[in-house]
């Protein structure tokens, strides 16, 4: 029964822990954080986790909006870090949504390390993380592993986050 030590078969998970993890979101999404203080010059992780009250990151979901709504739903082992690089990342690696939203207002066929060295790209993908570093955020720890998974899923289909959100593999 136990995948990644989830404590819940998939029944349970559907009908039980993944709905009771969407309240907790709605909930957090009714007192979100702005993201530019994740982008703010001389902030690091380590002021972030104080202004929380935390001691450490955590492994969690979160959930970028704008004022039209939820746009898009990630996770992450370390979720303010994350978050951090959303606004500060220099690559697409770091800064994948910033990428994505620059790849839409900037049609390109070239590879992503080729769009990350063309000047005009990069004007794209400034702009994107500063777009990003004016929404607000919302995220709950999840520390299992499997529940984190499948709750991304569920998370961005209940949000509907279908334009942003793509779960195809490469």
């Amino acid at each position: 029964m136990a995948i990644d030590e989830c404590q819940y078969y998939f029944k349970d998970l559907a009908e039980q822990r993944l709905p009771i993890l969407m309240i907790e979101m709605k909930a957090a999404l009714c007192k979100t954080m702005q993201m530019s203080q994740f982008a703010e010059n001389g902030v690091g992780k380590q002021t972030i986790l104080k202004k929380l009250k935390k001691k450490s990151d955590f492994q969690g979901c979160y959930v970028l909006s704008d004022e039209n709504g939820p746009l898009y739903v990630g996770i992450s082992r370390g979720v303010i870090q994350r978050l951090i690089q959303h606004v500060k990342g220099k690559t697409h690696f770091d800064a994948s949504f910033a990428y994505r939203i620059a790849s839409e207002n900037y049609e390109h066929e070239m590879s992503r390390g080729d769009a990350m060295n063309h000047d005009e790209f990069k004007t794209y993908f400034s702009d994107a993380k500063n777009y990003i570093s004016r929404m607000s955020v919302a995220f709950i720890e999840i520390s299992n592993d499997l529940e984190l998974y499948l709750f991304e899923v569920y998370c961005s289909m209940e949000l509907d986050t279908s334009l942003w959100n793509t779960f195809r593999t490469h």
